[in-house]
C-alpha cells in the first residue's frame, strides 16, 4: 500500500477508535511533501516557505492523524504556551506522546556543545522527581487530555554510570515511587543486558509501561515482545520503530535522507508493528496502544505505516 491521505487516514481513524494510535516522531520534515502536506499551503510568493511550514504543519498533520512522538520535549522543558499552540492544532481526540526531557534521565552529560559548560559532569538533577513535577508535569496540567505517553528515555548506561543493571533499578524504583499517580507514563530503555526479570517487576510495580523499541545496541522488538513479562502495563502498550538493530544512528541519517521514499524495507520491525496493531485490536476496552515510527528506519515513516496497514 502506498501513503495516501485518502487510503491510510479512514484506517488511522478506525484504529484510533479502537485504542490503537499509530503516528510518527516528529512531524516536520520537508521530504513529506506532496505525500501528506500540501506544498501549496506553505508557498509564500510563489516559494516553500521553510518557516511557514514548520510553523503551520502540525495542524495539517492532525487531519491525518491521530497521535505524534514530541521529541523537541527531550531537549528542553516545554512551557504551557509551547504546549496550548500544538494542541490548538490538532483534533480534541488528538493524544500526543511526549520524550521527557533528558535533564531528568542522563546520568552524566555527554561531551556535547550543546551541554555548555555541563558537558562531561554528572548530572545533578538525574531521576529528580520533584524537578520533574514541576518543570514538566505542571505545564501539562492544561493539555492533560490530550497526554497519551510520557516517555522517560535512558541512553545507553556505561559501567562508569552503573557498574551492576541492579543498581540503575533501584534507583529507578525509587523514582517510579515519587512520581504523581494517574499519568501514563513509560520507560525506553537501551541497555539490552538489562531487560530482565527484575527491570520488568519494577516496571509492573509501578504501573509503568516498558517501551518496545528499535534502535542500535537493542535486540529488534520482536525479540523484547517475547520476553517474559514484557508488557509491564497490560492497560497500556508502546513502542518506536527508530533504527534498524546494529546501525548507528549517523549512518541511518546519510543513508536515508531526505526521508522522502523507503530506502530499505524491514521485515522485523514490520511484522512486530502488525502483531502489536492486531492485540491493541483485540485488547480489552480502555486499553491504549501506541506506535510510533521514525524515518531513519527504513527512509520514510509514511511509508512504513502503509506498510504496517496492509492486511497479510
Amino acid at each position: 500500500m502506498q501513503f495516501t491521505r485518502e487510503q491510510i487516514q479512514p484506517r488511522l481513524q478506525a484504529l484510533a477508535a479502537q485504542g490503537v494510535f499509530i503516528g510518527t516522531s516528529s512531524w516536520k520534515y520537508p521530504g513529506w511533501r506532496d505525500m501528506l502536506y500540501d506544498s501549496a499551503r506553505y508557498e509564500w510568493r510563489g516559494k516553500f516557505a521553510e518557516t511557514r511550514f514548520k510553523r503551520d504543519c502540525l495542524a495539517e498533520y492532525g487531519e491525518v492523524f491521530k497521535t505524534v512522538c514530541v521529541d523537541a520535549a527531550y531537549y528542553t522543558f516545554p512551557t504551557q504556551k509551547y504546549l496550548e499552540g500544538m494542541v490548538n492544532q490538532v483534533p480534541e481526540d488528538f493524544l500526543f506522546g511526549f520524550k521527557v526531557t533528558d535533564t531528568i534521565t542522563i546520568k552524566k552529560y555527554p561531551n556535547l556543545d550543546r551541554f555548555g559548560q555541563q558537558a562531561g559532569k554528572p548530572n545533578e538533577n538525574f531521576l529528580n522527581a520533584d524537578l520533574f513535577s514541576t518543570a514538566f508535569l505542571r505545564p501539562c496540567e492544561v493539555i492533560r487530555p490530550n497526554v497519551g505517553l510520557l516517555m522517560f528515555e535512558f541512553s545507553r548506561f556505561w559501567p562508569t554510570d552503573y557498574e551492576h543493571g541492579r543498581d540503575f533499578i533501584a534507583d529507578l524504583d525509587k523514582f517510579l515511587g515519587q512520581l504523581p499517580k494517574g499519568w501514563p507514563y513509560g520507560v525506553e530503555m537501551r541497555n539490552r543486558n538489562w531487560l530482565r526479570p527484575e527491570y520488568f517487576d519494577c516496571l509492573a510495580r509501578h504501573h509503568v509501561t516498558h517501551v518496545f523499541n528499535s534502535w542500535e545496541a537493542m535486540p529488534p522488538v520482536s525479540e523484547q515482545m517475547s520476553l517474559p513479562g514484557s508488557r509491564t502495563n497490560p492497560a497500556l502498550i508502546a513502542a518506536r520503530f527508530l533504527l534498524k538493530p546494529g546501525r548507528a544512528y549517523e549512518q541511518a541519517v546519510k543513508a536515508l535522507e531526505p526521508y522522502d521514499s523507503i530506502k530499505e524495507e524491514n521485515p522485523e520491525a514490520r511484522t512486530a508493528g502488525k502483531s502489536l496493531i492486531r492485540d491493541g485490536q483485540t485488547a480489552a476496552p480502555g486499553k491504549k496502544t501506541f506506535i510510533f515510527v521514525n524515518n531513519r528506519l527504513e527512509g520514510n515513516a509514511l511509508g512504513t505505516i502503509a506498510a504496517l496497514l496492509e492486511s497479510d
